[in-house]
This record gives structure tokens, C-alpha cells and sequence, in this order.
């Protein structure tokens, strides 16, 4: 039965944490719910046995996703733009 999948467990931080972020950090929690409705794609998908390419994207994008998260938790002002000098 598929499961969905522990973000928190993932960044070694704390649900509440990411949580207390997101409401001072209106990108961070923008990434949070395409997360969980990706998350929600992927669980989807693995209930109906989707074929494994498409599995494999959605996977894809959930991991792009979990990036830009962890970018943000590290970075918060960077809106993952490249920056010039």
C-alpha cells in the first residue's frame, strides 16, 4: 500500500520548524503545498499502478520540488534565482 512520503524525515527537520518558517516565508510555503500535492500525485499514481514512466516523473518533480525546499531552508532570500555580481 503505497505511503505518503516523510519530507520532514528527509531534511532532518522538525515538521513545526518548517512549519514556523513558512508562515514568515511566503515562497517556502508555496513550495510546501506543491509538495504535498505532488507527494499526493506520486501516492495516487502508485495506488492505481501507473505505468513506471510516469511514475518516474512524478517522483521526478516531487525530488525538484523537495530541492527547492531545501534551498530555501538554506537560502531564504535567494528565491532560487541565480544572482549577478
Amino acid at each position: 500500500m503505497p505511503v505518503k512520503h516523510n519530507l520532514f524525515a528527509d531534511l532532518k527537520v522538525s515538521k513545526e520548524e518548517v512549519e514556523k518558517r513558512a508562515k514568515t516565508d511566503d515562497r517556502l510555503s508555496q513550495l510546501l503545498t506543491e509538495y504535498h500535492a505532488s507527494d499526493a500525485d506520486v501516492v495516487k499514481a502508485e495506488d492505481s499502478s501507473a505505468p513506471d514512466d510516469q511514475l518516474k516523473k512524478l517522483k521526478e518533480k516531487r525530488l525538484l520540488i523537495k530541492d527547492k525546499i531545501v534551498q530555501q531552508l538554506e537560502y531564504p532570500n535567494s528565491r532560487g534565482a541565480a544572482q549577478q555580481f
